[in-house]
């Protein structure tokens, strides 16, 4: 079996996340459903598979930043990946911008405290930085878990190996 360096786990894994994520928006038509989470279950898989892997190849001196970068490696790939996807995904899809300003439309209509060209003009700054938004969020998130899930599995992985060391 090839040995994946962390880099081409995090390729992998970006992969098959947005299969998934095509996948999923082709069987429901949208991503506000539970299926998502089978994405977000992929990523976490990715990370600990190269954790896991570094884990058995390193040796018992190895620091927890040596463990953090090999998931970093992981998880930076898939976070570019998961970029790219959500700007091709919204400039294929020009709908969802639209459908998210008349749901945020009708949000600020039932609030009932602004004119309607005050409505207007703030649906229109909103599309306008629609695409931005969504690409920020889709680096926040994934930025944050992929650290958190690195570093848990990193510390995890470093005391199983003292344990096991000290037996």
């Amino acid at each position: 079996m090839k040995n994946f360096t962390a880099t081409q786990k995090g390729l992998i894994t970006g992969i098959a996340m947005i299969a998934t994520s095509f996948f999923i928006y082709a069987s429901k038509g949208n991503f506000e459903n539970k299926l998502q989470y089978i994405t977000y279950s992929l990523y976490v898989v990715g990370i600990i598979w190269a954790l896991a892997d570094f884990s058995k190849k390193a040796g018992n001196e190895e620091k927890f930043g040596s463990y953090f970068l090999q998931g970093f490696k992981c998880f930076i790939v898939v976070d570019l990946l998961m970029v790219l996807f959500t700007i091709v995904f919204m400039m294929m899809h020009p709908e969802i911008k639209e459908e998210a300003g008349m749901f945020a439309k009708e949000d600020l209509i039932k609030q009932g405290n602004r004119t309607p060209a005050e409505i207007e003009e703030k649906i229109q700054m909103a599309k306008k930085s629609f695409m931005l938004v969504m690409i920020m969020a889709t680096v926040f998130w994934y930025l944050v878990i992929g650290a958190m899930v690195t570093a848990v599995t990193s510390a995890v992985l470093m005391q199983k190996k003292k344990y096991a060391e000290q037996k």
